[in-house]
């Protein structure tokens, strides 16, 4: 049984740093393409990372310089490094497996202004 688990959201003040991770189990994080979307109350879900199986990393235009997203294989973990943090990244992040499309719960991140 797959599980993907988010950690590190919370709440940082605008310009802050935070690093999420999402620890897999049951699959392989380097063996598929693993992302990273969010979603803001009333919006709909949006795609803000992703590294493919081959390391290629992508970002939404909206995030890039300031996001970075990795992936640790001695963890079977994957990262999202979030520097320069504004008020409009507030949202529930989501970790997801392109693998059979798991999702993780979700963590919280809230940047006050």
């Amino acid at each position: 049984q797959v599980h993907l688990v988010e950690s590190g959201g919370g709440l940082v003040q605008a310009g802050g740093s935070l690093r999420l991770s999402c620890a897999a189990s049951g699959m392989f994080v380097v063996f598929t393409d693993m992302d990273w979307y969010r979603q803001a109350p009333g919006k709909e879900r949006e795609l803000v990372a992703q590294i493919t199986r081959a390391g290629i990393t992508n970002y939404a235009d909206s995030v890039k310089g300031r996001f970075s997203i990795s992936r640790d294989s001695a963890k079977n973990s994957v990262n999202l490094q979030m520097n320069s943090l504004k008020p409009d990244d507030t949202a529930v992040y989501y970790c997801h497996s392109g693998w059979r499309d798991y999702w993780g719960q979700g963590t919280q991140v809230t940047v006050s202004s």
